[in-house]
């Protein structure tokens, strides 16, 4: 019985499969609450935040369809990201990128750092999915159907 390793044969190192798809089940996850986060914006309509002696309000419709059709427009993506389409991949990762900015944006400016801080770290995470290693993973899933 022989314990050696086969010598490599030149091919390239199999597709991160278990990350793109975890990629791509959080863009759907994320794209899931950013559009109810937008729905929830657009029935609220008016944010009132009091500061100091001021009284703030926001008109929030135009920042909830934003997010409405952004939150879409990401699980859209997921869900041809987990079918292998390579456009699926950088458009995913400039949005992410994009949305990774915005929730820096508002890092400071919120009642609820925590959760801008674990919309960050997804965020990275998706993006370190998708930059890693891509090479072999459509020939796997359209071989897979």
């Amino acid at each position: 019985m022989s314990t050696e390793m086969p010598a490599s044969t030149g091919t390239s190192r199999p597709p991160m499969v278990g990350w793109i798809v975890f990629a791509a089940m959080l863009l759907i996850v994320l794209g899931s609450v950013a559009a109810v986060e937008g729905l929830i914006a657009i029935i609220r309509g008016v944010y009132y935040v009091p500061h100091g002696d001021q009284l703030i309000v926001f008109d929030t419709k135009t920042w909830g369809w934003v997010t409405l059709l952004e939150g879409i427009l990401l699980a859209l993506i997921g869900l041809a990201l987990w079918a292998g389409a390579g456009w699926a991949r950088w458009t995913a990762i400039f949005l992410v990128t994009v949305n990774l900015l915005s929730q820096l944006g508002w890092l400071g400016n919120t009642a609820y750092p925590l959760w801008a801080l674990v919309v960050v770290t997804l965020d990275v995470v998706i993006i370190y999915a998708l930059t890693v290693r891509w090479a072999g993973y459509p020939e796997m899933v359209r071989a897979a159907r």
